[in-house]
């Protein structure tokens, strides 16, 4: 069986008067993500690596911030193309490894949520997703509170 390994990351910084959206998922936070789209962290780096894995360009080709058909777009829409391209050319999702990295808010609440979402979106069972979430311990911009950041591992097997 053909495989192919993929690799993604983003970051946002926080911003007032955003709603903060990760994986997919609203999380109730006094702050959300400065970004063209909604800036769902989680998922950019979910994109990034389902298309890497498939050979294709990155997420920024795909959904370019100088075009306003994709401000503010929910990030689940852009997956969903990801996802469609990704099949067209003969890949599906084995399984998929995240990891947020932030200080605040605390994730463990909606882990499962966001499970469930990247589940039903790949098309993958839940056993085959893991998402985690990090401090960076104080250093750099996320252990200060200025933004968060997620990179995604993706297997994918030639269907």
């Amino acid at each position: 069986m053909d495989f192919r390994v993929g690799f993604g990351y983003d970051s946002h910084r926080f911003a007032p008067d955003r709603p903060l959206v990760i994986g997919g998922v609203a999380i109730p936070y006094e702050l959300g993500l400065a970004a063209h789209s909604d800036g769902d962290v989680l998922l950019h780096a979910v994109c990034d690596a389902l298309l890497g894995a498939a050979g294709l360009k990155d997420i920024g080709t795909w959904f370019p911030d100088t075009d306003d058909t994709y401000k503010n777009a929910d990030s689940m829409q852009l997956l969903a193309r990801v996802v469609e391209v990704v099949h067209a050319k003969d890949w599906m999702v084995n399984n998929l490894d995240c990891t947020l990295v932030l200080e605040k808010p605390k994730m463990k609440p909606y882990i499962d949520d966001i499970i469930l979402k990247l589940s039903e979106m790949l098309g993958v069972s839940s056993e085959n997703i893991a998402v985690k979430a990090k401090t960076n311990e104080k250093m750099g911009f996320t252990g200060a509170g200025e933004g968060i950041a997620a990179v995604a591992a993706v297997t994918l097997r030639k269907t």
